[in-house]
């Protein structure tokens, strides 16, 4: 009997129910108001502070390349040499014609000192000086028009050294030694991109330019432009180039083709990094608004809808959607569906359910906010 009541015992405690698992702790935060800086960013295309067609002054063939297509030329470097010797045939014509000038001149001189005494004591007539004295001055006209043409030759002749008129760096070269070249030629030898500095050309689209308007101080767009700060270039592989630039140019009216007005920001390019045909990205940044920030990663989509768990007076998450209007480093900036105060779960969003009971760990925001901008 004792056996029996022992099994019996034995059977009621091994059935008895187990108890339910504690609720999770996470992590939980207090969403704020924060004043942030958002950023617009607007595609751009680089071109140096001067892009310079190089082209021959002269006729000839091209009988000398002193460069490789983009290299980096200083002011007044040699690039291309047009065979000098017609030129150099030219100028000693020109300086024959010269000396050949100046020796009808001396001998016009010397008729007109020889006839000069003789007209004082009235041996010639007058008539015979000023004859003398009407070639003398054709003389020394074409005295002066064959210097005039050795200039032109020596001028010339200078032109069958292309040099560098501005420091840069060396564009594509489509002609080859040998290739025929001249004044008329519709395609430059190349072009010389000057890149000590860089402008980089971007466009605004009527709504944006509304919100430059009404964003920016200023009367005028000039002013604006003036108030703005230093903007930056996000060269592209998405990094950003040291140097901040300045808008300096807005075109003044809008482009009916496509309703857009075009900027130009100016970059120094001392170190040569920026090339002409570049792409990249102008990032313009915003005046500082106030916005309550939600952490990216305490969110999650579904349907095209952006959630967050909010928590309530029992400790119980509920899936609240939320509206974002723009972002500012890891942070949404969020519009509606949320207010200053509310607790939102952290981390560890992937293991909840609408309705669940948590153990909450509040985070202090500040320590949230320095984690997120890391």
């Amino acid at each position: 009997m004792l056996a029996v009541i022992n099994s019996s015992c034995g059977t009621s405690s091994a059935e008895s129910p187990a108890s339910a698992p504690p609720p999770p702790e996470l992590p939980v935060i207090s969403v704020s108001s924060q004043a942030v800086t958002t950023y617009s960013d607007f595609s751009a295309t680089l071109e140096g502070s001067r892009d310079i067609e190089i082209r021959s002054q002269v006729d000839g063939y091209l009988s000398t390349i002193y460069v490789d297509e983009g290299a980096y030329v200083k002011k007044g470097q040699a690039l291309f040499k047009i065979d000098p010797r017609p030129y150099r045939e030219q100028l000693n014509t020109a300086n024959a014609i010269l000396l050949s000038a100046k020796a009808a001149l001396e001998n016009a001189s010397i008729n007109v000192r020889k006839l000069e005494p003789l007209v004082q004591n009235k041996v010639v007539s007058d008539v015979q000086l000023r004859s003398a004295k009407a070639s003398y001055d054709a003389a020394r006209a074409n005295v002066a028009q064959a210097q005039a043409q050795v200039q032109s030759a020596k001028i010339n002749l200078s032109f069958t050294t292309v040099m560098a008129p501005a420091s840069g760096y060396v564009g594509s070269i489509p002609f080859k030694t040998g290739s025929l070249v001249g004044r008329t030629q519709p395609e430059a030898l190349t072009v010389l991109s000057e890149n000590r500095s860089v402008h980089a050309y971007f466009t605004l689209s009527e709504v944006d330019f509304i919100h430059f308007k009404e964003n920016f101080k200023g009367n005028t767009i000039q002013e604006k432009i003036m108030n703005l700060s230093g903007v930056d270039l996000i060269l592209a592989d998405n990094t950003t180039y040291p140097s901040k630039g300045k808008v300096e140019l807005a075109q003044g009216n809008f482009d009916k083709s496509n309703g857009t007005i075009s900027f130009r920001a100016v970059f120094n390019n001392d170190a040569g990094l920026l090339r002409s045909g570049n792409t990249g990205k102008i990032r313009i940044s915003n005046p500082s608004t106030a916005a309550l920030l939600v952490p990216q990663q305490a969110t999650f989509e579904l349907q095209d809808k952006v959630f967050a768990y909010t928590l309530t007076d029992s400790n119980k998450v509920i899936a609240t959607p939320i509206k974002v209007t723009g972002t500012s480093g890891r942070f949404y900036m969020v519009s509606e569906g949320l207010k200053s105060g509310d607790k939102i779960v952290y981390q560890g969003i992937d293991r909840l359910r609408d309705g669940m009971q948590i153990k909450p760990k509040v985070l202090p925001a500040d320590s949230v906010l320095k984690a997120e901008s890391l």
